[in-house]
């Protein structure tokens, strides 16, 4: 993985809109999951996810953009997030989930109707959500940030098939954690760039 300072990477992204940030090369995207211990070393240890404490029933959701993660799971201080992992997905498959996400929330301009919406909801395995982006010290930002929800077999592929490389990062969000204001110029970061959808 790549680490920059963070201060010179914000001033290299857009301020508003909706964006894709993720470290990416031609063959592979870096997203970020926070687990309980159990759940994040068995997967890196196996290199892969399962264990007893690993549900394939249940949505999993994934996030390639860093400090969206850190918000999501205090730097690793909330109970059930102290272990954040990189995934080193292929990217064929990962923009597949891209084509194949049906977003969380009713969007008149994107389905005809609630019903239609509800229908496609049922039949795609990847849901999609676009929610503010913060900072690092955690103010909202005006621009969109992406997760995405997987189930059924788009869930057992990210977890196998297409999981190229777990990464702990615990040990480096616990070292960046006291950065984490908006105006540290310690603070490091992984290197993302607005990830091309078109």
């Amino acid at each position: 993985m790549n680490f920059s300072n963070h201060l010179q990477q914000q001033h290299r992204w857009p301020s508003e809109g909706r964006h894709i940030l993720a470290q990416f090369d031609d063959t592979s995207v870096i997203v970020y999951q926070a687990y309980r211990p159990s759940i994040a070393r068995h997967a890196i240890e196996h290199g892969r996810f399962g264990g007893p404490d690993f549900s394939f029933q249940r949505m999993s959701w994934i996030k390639p953009n860093f400090l969206w993660m850190m918000y999501r799971c205090g730097w690793g201080t909330k109970e059930g997030q102290e272990m954040i992992l990189a995934l080193r997905l292929k990217r064929p498959f990962f923009d597949e989930l891209l084509a194949q996400a049906v977003e969380s929330a009713y969007d008149p301009s994107v389905h005809p109707s609630r019903e239609a919406w509800q229908a496609a909801v049922e039949g795609s395995e990847v849901r999609l959500q676009w929610d503010p982006d913060h900072s690092p010290s955690g103010a909202r930002q005006s621009r969109r940030a992406i997760q995405l929800g997987l189930r059924g077999s788009m869930l057992r592929r990210m977890a196998h098939d297409d999981l190229l490389e777990v990464i702990d990062m615990t040990g480096f969000v616990a070292a960046q954690r006291e950065h984490a204001q908006d105006d540290n110029r310690e603070l490091q970061t992984p290197t993302e760039a607005v990830y091309p959808t078109a």
